[in-house]
């Protein structure tokens, strides 16, 4: 109430109650604009605070191009890692002189040494490449699917050929079947088989079906054309294992040899980087543990016996920096390769399925002198130190075409360097002639299963050691 008593005039008081009312108005729509706005961000904006919540690098939809670049580089690293160093190890492609790769290299090992290697090659690779299939099978995308079948059919082999029989066809199936039986590995060589011929079905197909790889395939660009060499390449290798007398398995071989591929630049192949979060597995090694000498053993003896020119570009026994230890920058380097199956194999390949088959030295010799190009070229040795190898060491021996098959094995045991095929060779053929070390009851013929197959599927594994049994092929 406005009084003359409080000194003030009633016009001024009116004046002073129209400014609080009017205050007071303004201070209501003001605070129920804000709210106004308010809900109205939250209404319109549910989709960015949801989006806020989501894991760009965890999206809730993987496609096949997102799991094949993880799958291709586990392998790499797989094989390149411990199934390569051991078994460089026990074909003296290389020698162990301290710690753990001093006992691998005089053939002491145990079931745990295991552990890694068949562990990333059934989880990373078999494990994520089936997620890769279902996807692109239910998606009806073809190039992908033949890709995916022709990495199972590789690593499917290159744990038949060191372990023998395996879980498969009841594995991957998580809570469903925790202890899977194992197959027989005669039968899973078969199974191999079928993916290939599938994924060569499916690559074939002159509808991709949507979505095709690119860069996310880090060993063809998505070239189907060359997975397709690839994956007769793979087969090759499947009857060349089974073609000791029995020559019709040569012939298979050498069928599938002449579709796979036709130069070095078709190799399957996969190369890493120059940061040391991606480099290549032997780069890795030397850098943290440097226990193996990749410059010595029977293939450094063998190369400077031949007066190869190869010596220094696979071993080097010249090197002195303790973080190279003797191995040539082609595999050796931060950005090295690994190889899977090569043009130089294949010849090599021709050379033998040749001699087994028909027995014809010259056509046999003329597959023999390509390899042997094949290799050098690939190192980059000059035109005319090949040539002059070739002149001194290019000619089979016609005496017999067990002699003929030494001398192919023995070049091709120089190229698969660093290369489990290398075992595979030497207990197929027995060439080269490698002794065992001192002290011990002989070179191993297959790899331990591991410990972790004991412990989590001890009812379903086969009891085995280093010796026994062999591999079906091992004859």
């Amino acid at each position: 109430m406005c009084s003359d008593a409080a000194g003030i005039s009633r016009s001024a008081c009116d004046q002073n109650i129209k400014k609080q009312i009017m205050k007071h108005i303004l201070n209501k729509t003001f605070y129920g604009l804000v709210l106004f706005f308010i809900v109205m961000q939250v209404s319109c904006s549910k989709e960015i605070f949801t989006k806020t919540n989501e894991n760009p690098n965890a999206p809730n939809t993987v496609t096949p191009g997102n799991i094949l670049p993880g799958v291709q580089t586990s392998l790499a690293y797989t094989q390149g890692g411990d199934i390569a160093r051991y078994t460089c190890l026990l074909t003296q492609q290389s020698v162990g002189f301290s710690r753990q790769a001093a006992a691998y290299y005089s053939y002491v090992f145990t079931s745990t040494d295991f552990d890694t290697p068949w562990g990333n090659t059934f989880t990373s690779v078999l494990g994520n490449n089936k997620d890769l299939l279902q996807k692109a099978d239910a998606a009806g995308y073809n190039v992908y699917g033949g890709i995916g079948r022709i990495i199972t059919a590789y690593a499917l082999q290159l744990l038949v050929d060191e372990w023998g029989d395996l879980p498969y066809a009841q594995a991957f199936q998580g809570d469903a079947q925790q202890h899977p039986a194992y197959d027989n590995q005669q039968a899973l060589y078969d199974t191999i088989e079928t993916l290939l011929d599938v994924a060569i079905a499916k690559l074939s197909d002159p509808d991709p079906g949507g979505q095709t790889p690119g860069t996310d395939d880090m060993i063809y660009g998505g070239d189907a054309s060359l997975w397709i060499k690839f994956a007769h390449a793979i087969k090759a290798r499947l009857y060349i294992h089974q073609s000791k007398d029995d020559a019709a398995m040569a012939a298979q071989a050498l069928t599938e040899a002449n579709q796979s591929f036709e130069s070095n630049a078709d190799n399957a192949q996969f190369g890493f980087g120059t940061t040391e979060t991606f480099s290549s597995p032997v780069y890795q090694f030397n850098q943290q543990r440097a226990d193996i000498d990749y410059g010595a053993g029977y293939l450094t003896d063998l190369l400077t016996s031949l007066d190869d020119p190869r010596l220094g570009l696979t071993t080097d026994p010249t090197y002195s920096d303790f973080s190279q230890v003797g191995v040539g920058s082609y595999y050796g380097d931060i950005n090295g390769h690994v190889e899977f199956i090569t043009y130089e194999e294949m010849e090599f390949l021709k050379a033998e399925a040749t001699l087994r088959s028909t027995g014809n030295y010259a056509a046999a010799q003329m597959f023999y002198q390509d390899g042997i190009r094949a290799s050098m070229q690939k190192l980059g040795v000059s035109g005319t130190d090949e040539d002059a190898y070739i002149a001194a060491n290019g000619t089979l021996p016609v005496t017999s075409v067990a002699d003929a098959i030494v001398a192919v094995a023995t070049q091709e045991y120089i190229a698969l360097y660093l290369n489990p095929e290398a075992w595979n060779l030497w207990r197929r053929t027995g060439a080269p002639e490698l002794t065992p070390i001192a002290g011990t009851n002989g070179i191993p013929r297959r790899f331990l299963y591991p410990q972790s197959e004991y412990s989590l599927n001890g009812t379903n594994t086969p009891q085995a050691t280093l010796f026994s049994p062999k591999i079906f092929w091992d004859k």
